[in-house]
């Protein structure tokens, strides 16, 4: 649940500074980029926490090399957060943070039923897990796209 709440509280922080005339924050996609980044950067720092052994547990079975995998996935979670606040590389990012949060779902299906646990609470169940995955997915889709097209309205003015 703090992935999504850092995600809704920093997108809405963001909006609001950029109504009240911060100016690099007047565009959506801006606000949204950042809240991403902030999203992705919470979530990355688990797989080198106390939490490290937790998310290798949600690794499923069939998958080799569960540390390595947790690892790749905190790098990537962490070069994409880098990536979403240069407007350039931002839908490319967002692109390959959706590739990524659709990679790694079957982990989150694994821990729910497998009944693991993340800092000793049980994992979100299933359900209220795809919804959430649902989301994040949503908004990477949304920088992905919404930056394409402010670059290409840019580009005409």
């Amino acid at each position: 649940m703090a992935p999504l709440l850092v995600l809704t509280i920093s997108f809405t922080l963001f909006l609001v500074l950029g109504r009240l005339g911060v100016r690099h924050l007047s565009s959506w996609v801006t606000c949204l980029r950042y809240a991403l980044a902030a999203m992705f950067l919470l979530t990355a720092s688990a797989h080198w926490g106390s939490r490290r052994a937790e998310l290798v547990a949600m690794v499923p079975p069939a998958l080799p090399h569960p540390e390595l995998l947790v690892t790749a996935t905190g790098v990537l979670e962490i070069a994409g957060a880098a990536a979403l606040v240069v407007p350039r590389l931002a839908p490319w990012a967002a692109a390959g943070l959706t590739i990524l949060l659709v990679a790694m779902f079957p982990a989150n299906v694994h821990a729910a039923r497998a009944g693991l646990t993340l800092g000793g609470s049980p994992v979100t169940p299933l359900v209220p897990r795809t919804l959430l995955q649902i989301v994040f997915i949503a908004a990477t889709v949304a920088v992905a796209i919404g930056g394409r097209r402010e670059r290409r309205n840019r580009s005409r003015e």
